[in-house]
């Protein structure tokens, strides 16, 4: 070997630097995960935007629901205390006709 070529050893860190690395590198691992769970979890922000978007679709669908329970009631209201209404349900669906009226039945001819 030529006098200017020295092989070098790894040099030794004292202990303290040694467990001073490895204790900074679990502290950023430990903060990488909590990031990620805070962004991804369950209760991240990506759940904040999901449990957002049901409650929008659930409030929705609760005021449709309202609003068709209003219109239902509204209906038995009607048929227990319309006459004129309760007749026209039974022309409709049972086809029911009064006494004297002529039924008339027309077919398509398709």
């Amino acid at each position: 070997m030529p006098p200017h070529a020295t092989l070098e050893t790894p040099r030794q860190l004292p202990s303290g630097r040694r467990r001073g690395r490895w204790l900074g590198r679990a502290l950023l691992f430990a903060a990488c995960a909590l990031l990620m769970d805070a962004f991804l979890g369950d209760r991240g922000l990506v759940g904040l935007v999901r449990a957002r978007t049901e409650y929008c679709e659930l409030t929705a669908g609760l005021a449709r629901l309202t609003m068709e329970n209003a219109g239902l009631r509204e209906q038995a209201r009607r048929l227990q205390q319309d006459p004129a209404m309760i007749e026209q349900i039974a022309r409709q669906d049972l086809g029911l006709i009064r006494p004297g009226e002529i039924l008339v039945v027309v077919k398509d001819l398709k």
